[in-house]
């Protein structure tokens, strides 16, 4: 049940963090692999011959770390990996990220039908309110755990043939692409951080109010046409995104240019598809 590792009591590094690495390298090795239950507090202390104070700040560093989870009455369990996935540069999604690193994904289609389009929508893709769209509502498993919910608009009259398309395991933008000929060629992005509303943690198996992460994007074509608009509910504790950032110079000056914003649109070339 416990390791066999001890707590080296005549070291001078910090007995936390020697409890934290121990940890660490157990996750890492397989002794504790996703969704097990670590020994509790009291276990621990006792099997490593530390305090609680000990054990509880190694704990939370893990947790921010986002290698564990601990529940209210019921414990701390190891979490799956998290899916990096690109916000630029690459003109890759989901499904592309997860099949890069060995994963499967699987996509629940909620909705794909055609439908008004909402004023925000409208806006986004160039339409008048009410013009026809197409939504495609999926709810997206990795390795079999629910990750994302998201809802993709798309003009009806840019491919009314998607209507009959199966999209459980295929990318949308593959389809897109090869298909019927639609190359996306970049988009723009937000990412904020919010939280859980009932319905979207009944989707996601997740708490209410829990942590995730709220993106909304556009995509357009090499003529600058929109061809698809949608906005994604992510597990917090499962999705980290990697943006690579160029600094850029005003031209003249020689001074860089930087602008701090508190709400930042990233050019993005990823995808939910």
């Amino acid at each position: 049940m416990y390791t066999i590792h001890r707590i080296d009591h005549d070291s001078p590094v910090p007995f936390y963090y020697q409890l934290k690495q121990i940890l660490v390298e157990e996750i890492e090795t397989g002794h504790y692999e996703p969704g097990d239950k670590l020994p509790s507090e009291h276990e621990l202390c006792h099997a490593f011959k530390v305090s609680r104070t000990v054990v509880r700040q190694a704990l939370n560093e893990l947790e921010m770390e986002g290698l564990l989870r601990r529940r209210k009455g019921r414990g701390t369990f190891v979490m799956p990996k998290k899916v990096s996935e690109n916000l630029f540069q690459n003109l890759t999604g989901l499904y592309e990220d997860v099949a890069a690193r060995g994963g499967m994904l699987r996509s629940e289609v909620r909705q794909l039908e055609r439908v008004p389009a909402p004023i925000p929508v409208a806006a986004e893709l160039g339409l008048r309110e009410g013009d026809s769209v197409i939504v495609l509502d999926r709810l997206r498993f990795v390795n079999g755990v629910p990750w994302v919910v998201v809802a993709t608009y798309l003009p009806y009259e840019l491919c009314p043939q998607l209507l009959q398309e199966d999209m459980e395991d295929q990318s949308l933008y593959a389809v897109l692409e090869q298909k019927y000929g639609i190359r996306i060629a970049y988009g723009r992005r937000s990412v904020e951080a919010t939280t859980a509303t009932a319905t979207v943690a009944q989707d996601l198996a997740i708490e209410e109010r829990d942590p995730i992460l709220l993106l909304r994007s556009t995509s357009y074509d090499e003529d600058d046409h929109p061809v698809e608009h949608f906005v994604a509910h992510h597990r917090g504790d499962l999705s980290r995104f990697e943006v690579n950032l160029v600094r850029r110079h005003n031209e003249g000056s020689g001074v860089p240019g930087v602008v701090p914003t508190m709400v930042t649109d990233a050019v993005s070339d990823s995808d939910r598809a």
